[in-house]
């Protein structure tokens, strides 16, 4: 299919095949990563379809997709208000209006506004006398930062009673989560889709997990392992990802890769993007490089699963290493002093 005309004329899909195209082959596998199976089917059967785009179209779906990226971004700072003023000056008046009118209905029915713009000290004592399952909601609508301090400052017999219910939390209804707003003085409006809203999850709960101190996390996970001993697995192969290797200093990775067979480290690069490659290859020597990087021209092409398993081998190594205290991980939720 060619695309010639205006943006204005396509669907949804077909702008966004058009720009993971623009983007190129690396950053719209990182966008596919994000995306659902069934969304990736739709997506790559779009491109596959795509003939040829001209250059005005792909500069006008770039655009829009800045505009939007722009408009979510000053949302998020200060409200509906400020964004719209910020993007009549930056856009003019009419095209502001039109892109907050695109973002408006999913902007407006995000529960607890009120509390992800709250200091964290005032909202740890505005939900800590809460029933768990209130603190688990609430943090399943917070970023991750946010809810790692709070789940930090929690008593520790609480700390894992909450990360298991945020973990096994699916599915809420719109009119429990408008009763939790109401207990808590919300002023929020009404939810506007009456649909069910995804939250929490056991990706929820290893956001905040790797967010949270390591004393915390060690707790936590020891807690569920013994109450819960496949949720604490299923947590555990997600928390450390192979790209976190960026996490590490280059005295660690180099301690890491000591540990690490050369034909696993080849077949987990095969898969790893450049910022990843060029970590690894820095902190090794340089006949070593050559050879690796010799060995993955020389594979061709490769299994995805094969990719992933040797990745995970290495992971399971740096977690190893970290928990008999041979090597950090840098953490956001605040600095491990080692003495």
């Amino acid at each position: 299919m060619a695309y010639s005309g205006s943006s204005g004329e396509m669907s949804g899909i077909q702008k966004a095949a058009v720009l993971l195209v623009a983007l190129g082959p690396e950053r719209s596998a990182t966008i596919f990563k994000h995306l659902k199976d069934e969304e990736i089917e739709e997506l790559t059967l779009e491109i596959a379809n795509t003939r040829s785009i001209t250059p005005q179209v792909k500069d006008a779906v770039i655009d829009e997709f800045y505009e939007i990226c722009l408009a979510q971004q000053y949302i998020a700072e200060g409200g509906i208000g400020y964004a719209k003023e910020l993007l009549e000056k930056a856009l003019g008046s009419e095209k502001a209006m039109n892109v907050i009118g695109k973002l408006t209905a999913s902007l407006q029915v995000k529960p607890f506004e009120f509390i992800r713009k709250t200091d964290a000290a005032q909202l740890l004592n505005f939900i800590q006398e809460e029933h768990p399952q209130t603190i688990a909601l609430i943090m399943s609508y917070l970023s991750p930062h946010q809810s790692a301090l709070v789940l930090s400052a929690l008593s520790p017999e609480r700390q894992a009673d909450v990360a298991k219910r945020i973990a096994m939390m699916d599915r809420t209804s719109p009119d429990v989560i408008k009763e939790v707003e109401k207990v808590l003085e919300s002023k929020l409006a009404s939810l506007v889709n009456q649909d069910y809203t995804v939250v929490g999850g056991v990706d929820a709960v290893v956001d905040i997990l790797n967010t949270v101190d390591r004393g915390t996390e060690k707790h936590i996970m020891a807690t569920l392992e013994i109450e819960e001993p496949e949720l604490a697995d299923e947590i555990r192969k997600k928390m450390f990802v192979f790209e976190d290797v960026l996490l590490l200093d280059d005295r660690a990775i180099q301690r890491v890769l000591r540990d690490v067979d050369n034909n696993d480290l080849a077949m987990a690069l095969k898969g790893a993007n450049e910022q990843v490659q060029t970590a690894i290859f820095n902190n090794l020597s340089k006949r070593l490089a050559v050879m690796i990087k010799e060995d993955m021209e020389f594979m061709g092409p490769v299994r995805m699963k094969d990719v992933e398993e040797a990745q995970q081998k290495i992971v399971n190594i740096i977690r190893k290493l970290e928990d008999s205290a041979e090597i950090v991980i840098s953490r956001g939720g605040g600095d491990e002093i080692v003495v």
